[in-house]
């Protein structure tokens, strides 16, 4: 079949996630599975042991399990803990009518914690489903429950009387019930933790593992077990299934103790191979996409839109340049601030990106504006930009560092956008410069620096980078809007304008023509 196979676990419940239901569906969403889930009991249970189990009545878990027959074509079915006798006999009854191709069971009797989870009664009625079963995974309390109601023998709850050799117990419960056992050593000791894969007619395969150091192992039978179902129901083959779950829990196992979840015997990490080949999200990425909207509005703008087509007027542009200037003045400030508070290579960086803004603003009157122009008051979109700029350096050098990485990032993507001007173009000069490649590096290098601050940082520092950024992306919108939307003519106001559309937004670059960085 195309796409993910369909997995229903039949199992209680873990508030705390790392047993039953919750952990069932986590294996299965681990290995690509869609999981569902059929309730038969609501424990009350964490990391310490259980506190209460209650068993809702055989009709509610008869209307759970066929509402999903009714509806969904179910490749296999892991089956877990069950409680009582009634319940056994309602899933057994289930199965029988609508037996799909792989069943496993996970006779859950006894948590890792040591609580009873399965009535002496409900032991007996579990024969039921062993006849159903493709594969059981007992643990080695389970096996020896097992092996007693094999032989007809009172089950109890010590290992006492059964045999002490897994091979010998997994095999005789495989030919009293014609069912695959699958022998788990977590329960052992020594350097391994191997488990043994049993058939019917005796045959056997062993899946060693080293053992690992933890006393995090809640749910791994759960999860171990659910793994097998989904695996079985995309492979086809017992030993690929039990092969590959077994290689997975044991990541899962190393990775427990880095979860810290509970005080006791917490649950594996169940993403922890998935997790390993993951590629990382940067979170300047994650910003970038958020401003997607911002920055679709941004190449809209008028001023853009002539200057790509060279009918821009030559006031227009003029007056844009005018408030550039007294932007980057400011901008040089937080620039030289930034480099003062970091270090290193980062350190470097700032500093020549604030020597190539302070030599910007100083020729540009002069290159381009030859006069015209100087005594343009601040207009109120450019004040409010610098507001926020300031507000940011007030914050923390992160945030700032964050706040100043729209103007490299917006402007490199903008001249992306425009691409090469014709040679005759009017503003040939300044359209290359939005698309120069050693300001194209200078973005990737800051973007680098902030996200290094980014991935250092706690989750509520890395969200109000995370909001000045996109504030800044909103703000460069707003500053080519502004010599049409909001006028570049003289004003004499300084006061701050708030920016408008303030949607979620991406961070945007800066162009050559406003911040040089020279290497070496």
């Amino acid at each position: 079949m195309s796409g993910p196979v369909r997995v229903l676990s039949i199992a209680g419940t873990d508030p705390t996630g790392g047993a039953g239901l919750q952990a069932d569906l986590k294996a299965i969403a681990a290995h690509d599975g869609y999981g569902m889930a059929v309730v038969t009991a609501v424990v009350a249970q964490n990391t310490h042991g259980v506190r209460s189990v209650h068993v809702p009545d055989v009709s509610v878990l008869r209307d759970q399990l066929e509402a999903v027959s009714d509806d969904v074509v179910v490749d296999a079915v892991k089956v877990g803990m069950l409680g009582t006798a009634a319940v056994v006999r309602q899933v057994a009854e289930w199965l029988r009518a609508h037996r799909p191709p792989v069943v496993v069971v996970d006779p859950v009797m006894v948590a890792t914690s040591g609580d009873r989870l399965l009535d002496r009664d409900a032991e007996r009625a579990m024969t039921e489903l062993f006849a159903l079963a493709d594969l059981v995974t007992p643990n080695r309390p389970e096996l020896a429950v097992l092996a007693r109601l094999a032989t007809s023998t009172t089950p109890s709850d010590t290992l006492a009387s059964s045999p002490t050799d897994p091979v010998a117990a997994a095999r005789l419960v495989a030919a009293a019930f014609d069912v695959r056992v699958l022998a788990k050593g977590g329960h052992g000791d020594g350097p391994t933790s191997d488990d043994v894969l049993v058939a019917p007619d005796g045959s056997v395969r062993w899946f060693p593992a080293q053992r690992i150091a933890t006393s995090n192992t809640h749910g791994t039978g759960c999860s171990l077990s659910s793994a097998v179902a989904t695996l079985m129901a995309q492979h086809g083959d017992w030993e690929v299934a039990v092969g590959a779950a077994k290689t997975w829990l044991t990541a899962a196992l190393r990775g427990a103790d880095a979860l810290r979840v509970g005080t006791g015997n917490g649950p594996v990490d169940h993403g922890a191979v998935v997790r390993a080949e993951r590629p990382a999200v940067a979170s300047t990425d994650l910003w970038w996409r958020d401003v997607e909207q911002v920055l679709d509005g941004t190449l809209r703008a008028p001023f853009l839109t002539q200057l790509a087509s060279g009918t821009l007027a030559d006031a227009v542009f003029a007056g844009y340049l005018a408030q550039d200037v007294h932007y980057l003045r400011a901008y040089e400030h937080h620039l030289a601030a930034l480099s003062t508070a970091t270090s290193g290579d980062a350190a470097d960086f700032w500093a020549a990106a604030a020597a190539g803004c302070a030599t910007e603003a100083a020729t540009l009157h002069h290159r381009r504006l030859a006069g015209r122009r100087a005594e343009d008051a601040v207009h109120p979109v450019c004040a409010g930009y610098l507001a926020h700029l300031d507000a940011a350096a007030r914050d923390s050098t992160e945030v700032l560092a964050a706040a100043v990485l729209p103007c490299f990032r917006v402007y490199a993507w903008v001249g992306e956008q425009l691409g090469a001007p014709a040679p005759d173009h009017p503003f040939a000069d300044w359209v290359t410069a939005y698309g120069d490649p050693g300001f194209a590096a200078a973005s990737r290098a800051a973007t680098a620096h902030v996200e290094a601050m980014a991935a250092a940082a706690s989750p509520v520092l890395r969200g109000r980078m995370a909001r000045a950024f996109r504030t800044s992306t909103i703000w460069e919108r707003e500053f080519f809007a502004m010599p049409y939307a909001l006028g570049a003519s003289r004003t004499s106001s300084t006061s701050s304008a708030a920016p408008t559309g303030a949607e979620p937004s991406s961070a945007a670059p800066s162009t050559v023509h406003r911040i040089h960085v020279k290497s070496g």
